[in-house]
């Protein structure tokens, strides 16, 4: 069926109609049947999915069968550079490393991994912290490939982009985004995810039977949550970071502690979970800490790491015996996973270990002694064994080869990721874009300048001063008697007008508003962006079109309010021209606020140079420094303040309007003013020009430096 052009996820009606049985093996993974309940079972009162019976046709399409080889894998990080208190020291250190004459620049993570997995199979990385587990699952996964050694192969054929739409990656820490429901992850993952040709009530009946087999029915409409926001427990998080990815059937599904968090039940229910996508022909690699018992025997394969080496590598039911056969037997009764950490920490309480432990160098009794002889053991007996199957095993059929380098269509064309991406971006920011506080703030600004500037005029030269820049009040100024001309003085120089001051608040609220939105949410983005969900041009646009709507509703919003307290020229023109400049002013910033922000991914830098950046604009916006020196002059042409302040000014005053006309000297011109000396009231269209072209070169280089440096971030 075609995909319809209706509103697809806001419209969800509440009703699930009568369906049968229905065999998912193929489509979906799990690889068993999954009975669907009689109508009233599935009417769900507070449910948003709407699954249509006459739309369940299955895709039937396996997954592509992948098989993973990897050999000698060996990783290795930069060591932290020493403190650079002594200059030459550290000069003699980067050329010792340049000329490759210091060998210890490097910490190795990783020292000689081998083994294999085939679909069908769950292997099991286990070991204690900081073993290894999570490196070696980021680099099969792709998402480390700088200082690797080693040969890792898919279908026999290297790692390629092509694989990024094949392989799933659960991280330990769940990336979901904390204002969107469980269900409308879910939704918004399959609409954005799941194949084109799949209609939407598939893509529907898919969401809900991830949602029935992880145990998220009581939660589906609960906020994921996180840092400040109240949401759904650790264990439903996880379970909703799982079904995220297995949602879309990938060939090669990785996962980070995925049961860390759950009890025991909930353990067991996800490993049956993973054994069903298995048996459909996908191929599993999960890093674990300690399995129940249970658990441990649901595993196909077992590669045990301790410090970076591999100490067993085999089928798990065989790993006892090959322990054993080691003699280092436990005492006492033990579950399995138990007994291996404690061998792969060097922990042998309670187990007997062999005589020929004692020829080592270290103490027979010592963690370092064992782990050394396992590691021994390792490269001596099974290594060995493991190359040679390696080497032996029949290559992967030609067209596994082929289809692994094909690089899979986008899911959907790019106005129907526009559309549905605008949609989550939309419902993940609104409560923000609508919070009172921030409605609390532009009310309580616009009634304090509206009161502060109730309704001046400009008949006088001190009237148009009390306009274009900021007094106190007669009432105030009043008390100081003769002191008034000092107040003037003073008060000119370091006060703004009520003009400036406006360009002042919507330009610094506009900054600072965008420029934390890339930074916070570049770990949501390098997760998606990794799994190739969608273009980044989609994501760029869609993240700047629903920003742009709280810019442009908050300045409407304060200026239907300050523009009639303050007494501003009482036209319909002039009200619309001075709103579009508040507005021209508000999107420009935002752009300005957007490349800050992208350019560096860094809250604490982005937030430092957006500043520094914000007091260079005032600083020559027109108002505080008129006359800049010749030298300096070009930065005002690079200050929007700049621009957006004169073209201000050009809408509400004329350089022939009569001012001071009962004056001895006769009605003088309001360009003739001292206020005016340096902006030429006419014209205008020079600014919005000015002001439009930064607003739009401003994004288009933010975007680039958005994919520059989203490209090379890591999770």
């Amino acid at each position: 069926m075609e995909i319809r052009k209706e509103d697809e996820i806001e419209d969800m009606s509440v009703s699930l109609p009568t369906m049968g049985s229905m065999q998912i093996a193929g489509s979906n993974g799990f690889g068993h049947n999954i009975e669907f309940m009689s109508q009233a079972y599935l009417r769900n009162r507070f449910s948003e999915i709407d699954i249509e019976d006459d739309s369940l046709t299955t895709n039937k399409d396996r997954p592509l069968p992948i098989f993973l080889k990897f050999e000698d894998v060996v990783y290795r990080v930069r060591n932290s550079p020493a403190s650079s208190a002594n200059p030459v020291k550290a000069v003699v250190s980067k050329v010792a490393s340049q000329l490759n004459l210091e060998h210890d620049n490097y910490k190795k993570i990783l020292k000689g991994i081998t083994g294999s997995i085939g679909p069908g199979e769950i292997l099991a990385l286990m070991g204690p912290s900081g073993s290894g587990k999570t490196t070696l699952l980021k680099i099969i996964g792709g998402r480390l490939t700088d200082n690797v050694k080693g040969s890792i192969t898919y279908n026999d054929i290297p790692y390629n982009a092509a694989l990024k739409r094949r392989i799933g990656f659960v991280t330990q820490d769940d990336v979901l985004f904390p204002q969107l429901t469980v269900e409308e992850t879910l939704v918004f993952a399959a609409f954005l995810r799941l194949p084109g040709n799949m209609s939407r009530q598939q893509k529907y009946a898919r969401v809900e039977i991830i949602v029935k087999e992880l145990g998220l029915e009581r939660c589906r409409h609960t906020r994921i949550g996180g840092g400040f926001i109240k949401g759904i427990s650790g264990g439903e998080r996880k379970r909703t970071s799982i079904g995220h990815e297995i949602l879309v059937d990938p060939s090669l599904l990785l996962l980070d502690e995925p049961t860390s968090g759950l009890d025991s039940t909930s353990a067991n229910r996800l490993l049956l979970v993973l054994q069903g996508l298995a048996k459909a022909g996908r191929t599993i690699i999960t890093t674990i800490h300690q399995p129940s018992s249970r658990m441990f025997h649901m595993f196909d394969k077992l590669l045990l790491i301790s410090e970076g080496y591999p100490v067993y590598h085999g089928k798990a039911r065989d790993s006892m015996e090959y322990f054993s056969s080691l003699r280092f037997i436990p005492d006492i009764a033990m579950n399995p996973a138990e007994f291996l950490l404690d061998l792969a920490t060097g922990q042998v309480n309670d187990i007997s270990v062999p005589q020929d432990l004692s020829a080592l160098p270290e103490a027979p009794d010592s963690d370092r002694a064992v782990i050394k002889y396992l590691q021994l053991k390792y490269k001596t007996q099974l290594e060995p064994k493991e190359k040679e199957e390696n080497h032996q095993r029949a290559k992967a059929p030609e067209q596994l080869q082929m289809a692994i380098q094909v690089k899979k269509d986008w899911t959907l064309s790019w106005g129907e990721q526009f559309e549905i991406l605008l949609k989550r971006t939309f419902r993940e920011r609104c409560r923000d874009y609508f919070d009172k506080l921030r409605l609390l703030q532009a009310l309580g600004v616009a009634v304090l300048l509206g009161l502060l500037w109730w309704k001046s005029k400009t008949g006088t030269e001190t009237q148009l001063r009390d306009q274009v820049k900021l007094h106190l009040p007669d009432q105030l100024t009043s008390l100081y008697g003769k002191a008034q001309n000092i107040f003037d003085l003073i008060i000119s120089e370091f006060q703004v007008g009520l003009m400036f001051y406006i360009c002042i608040f919507w330009t610094s609220s506009s900054i600072f508003g965008a420029v934390y939105v890339f930074p916070f949410e570049k770990i949501y983005l390098v997760k998606e962006r990794k799994a190739d969900m969608y273009r980044l041009s989609v994501y760029y646009v869609c993240s700047t079109l629903c920003d742009m709507m709280a810019h442009v509703f908050y300045p409407t919003f304060f200026m239907v309010i300050v523009y009639f307290m303050a007494g501003f020229k009482r036209t319909v023109p002039c009200f619309f021209l001075t709103l579009f400049t508040i507005l021209l002013i508000a999107i420009t910033s935002q752009g300005a606020g957007e490349l800050f922000g992208a350019a560096s991914l860094s809250i604490k830098r982005a937030g430092m140079f957006a500043s520094l950046i914000l007091m260079l604009f005032l600083l020559t916006g027109g108002y505080y420094v008129q006359h800049i020196p010749k030298f300096m002059q070009w930065l005002k042409y690079l200050s929007f303040m700049y621009y957006g302040f004169r073209l201000l000014l050009k809408v509400q005053y004329d350089g022939d309007q009569l001012y001071e006309c009962g004056s001895k000297g006769g009605c003088r011109p309001l360009q003739s003013s001292p206020s005016f000396d340096t902006v030429n009231l006419k014209g205008g269209l020079q600014e919005v020009w000015v002001l439009l072209a930064m607003a739009l070169g401003f994004r288009i280089i933010a975007y680039f430096c958005l994919r520059r440096r989203i490209n090379v971030c890591h999770l």
